[in-house]
């Protein structure tokens, strides 16, 4: 290592939160890790040193998501101090108190999406979303951020927070979607009219490890980040990429996600999915912090790696065409007929159906995103969602965009007060993230 960083360490596993006590997404996901830093001494070295979470606030999560019916219905606690040890750990960065920083937090979010009926992928809250929503509000919207997402699931959350948002960049690289939940990310999902280009999607087939992974980081993420010159990197680090994780079909090491981090050298890294408690998370997250921290990592070793594992293999032809057509997309973004892409009317549209398969929650997703050329445009969004047993739940959603030209906001706002009058809606949501006191109003709650 050339060069060694202060890291500040966030830690925090919900003790008293799980979807059910033996289920993946458990607090004992970091109680080994904690054990593991602990015996290593790495909280006794001068480059590391550990940080309290604090809790998010109702408004902190109103200017990314919209909770139906409201955010103290859907999160508890713990999903508050998950979300405010991000905003915490990205803090500790801005603010100079640290060079980089590691958010060990749970439960996981990049599954949850603008629209938040329940959990989905166990994510509740996007912390990533958040922060990122924190800080633009603490820098007049003046941001730049790239979040590149290494979970084996594809980060469908993430990226339907900022389809169409032309200062996030986001990149995720996950197990193809054909072959795991949540049967999303394909090469051709490349954001919306107002940020075309900025969501990249690199699907790994299955089997495949460190060669096919780092491949996608060198030759991918690291000339798009340095095109795109962002003012913060964020990695989503999802660890279920390991060789040993239950519920995925990778092939990845300790070593491979150190590599990965030196590579990609972020300002945050944030734990996302990784279910292998014992045999992946402690070694996974040893390797990340001496990354970070620019120390040597090459002595983290998994007890039980295969000597196979050990040995380069040829990257995938798969990976290397993926690699090739998302680097042409890049290429050419800002000179790609538009209305080729998205046809010539004044809304592009778009229908998605989706699943909520941890609380078993189906809804329907009709968007219309305001073609503009003088801002991203805002959006409109019907949601029908049913729940088994349950009355289905009718919403609209008006979203005004960081820095909207005069025209959008004022149509933003008509639309608004027109929705409002109808019967149709359980709620209607505006969601404004300048507004200088509540970011989210909810009106037209049938009774």
């Amino acid at each position: 290592m050339d060069r060694k960083s202060k890291v500040g360490l966030v830690f925090f596993p919900a003790f008293d939160w799980a979807i059910a006590p033996d289920h993946p997404e458990r607090e004992e996901r970091l109680l080994y890790t904690r054990d593991q830093i602990r015996e290593e001494g790495l909280l006794d070295l001068p480059e590391i040193e550990e940080f309290r979470p604090k809790l998010a606030s109702i408004q902190d999560i109103e200017r990314a998501q919209i909770c139906v019916p409201a955010v103290e219905k859907v999160c508890t606690e713990s999903h508050l101090i998950a979300a405010g040890g991000t905003v915490g750990a990205g803090q500790l960065v801005t603010e100079g108190r640290t060079e980089r920083a590691f958010a060990l937090l749970r439960p996981p979010g990049h599954h949850a999406m603008r629209i938040v009926h329940g959990s989905r992928g166990f994510c509740t809250i996007n912390s990533e979303a958040v922060l990122i929503e924190y800080l633009r509000k603490i820098h007049g919207g003046r941001l730049r951020v790239a979040v590149i997402d290494t979970d084996a699931h594809h980060a469908d959350g993430t990226q339907d927070i900022y389809y169409n948002d032309p200062d996030v960049l986001h990149i995720s690289i996950h197990q193809d979607g054909w072959t795991l939940y949540p049967g999303t990310g394909g090469v051709n999902e490349l954001g919306g009219p107002g940020a075309y280009g900025l969501t990249l999607n690199c699907p790994l087939p299955p089997g495949s490890g460190d060669p096919e992974l780092l491949y996608a980081v060198e030759q991918l993420v690291l000339p798009v980040l340095k095109d795109f010159q962002p003012d913060l990197v964020i990695n989503a680090a999802g660890q279920d990429n390991h060789f040993t994780d239950p519920l995925t079909n990778m092939k990845v090491t300790a070593q491979g996600y150190a590599r990965l981090t030196e590579l990609l050298a972020p300002d945050l890294v944030v734990l996302e999915g990784g279910y292998s408690i014992e045999g992946a998370l402690p070694y996974v997250n040893m390797g990340i912090i001496l990354a970070l921290a620019g120390l040597d990592y090459t002595g983290v070793l998994e007890p039980d790696l295969p000597a196979e594992l050990k040995q380069e293999r040829p990257v995938r032809e798969e990976v290397i065409r993926n690699v090739a057509f998302l680097q042409e997309v890049w290429a050419k973004r800002k000179e790609t007929d538009l209305d080729r892409v998205f046809g010539r009317e004044e809304f592009f549209r778009r229908k998605r159906h989706l699943y909520y398969d941890t609380d078993d929650i189906h809804e329907v997703q009709l968007e219309e995103i305001k073609r503009c050329t003088e801002c991203s445009g805002y959006r409109k969004i019907y949601s029908f969602a049913e729940r088994y047993g349950r009355k289905p739940v009718q919403i609209a959603v008006v979203l005004v965009p960081w820095h909207a030209c005069a025209g959008c906001r004022r149509q933003a706002e008509e639309v608004f007060a027109e929705l409002t009058t109808g019967r149709e809606w359980d709620y209607v949501y505006l969601q404004n993230p300048e507004a200088e006191e509540e970011p989210l109003v909810t009106v037209g709650h049938r009774q």
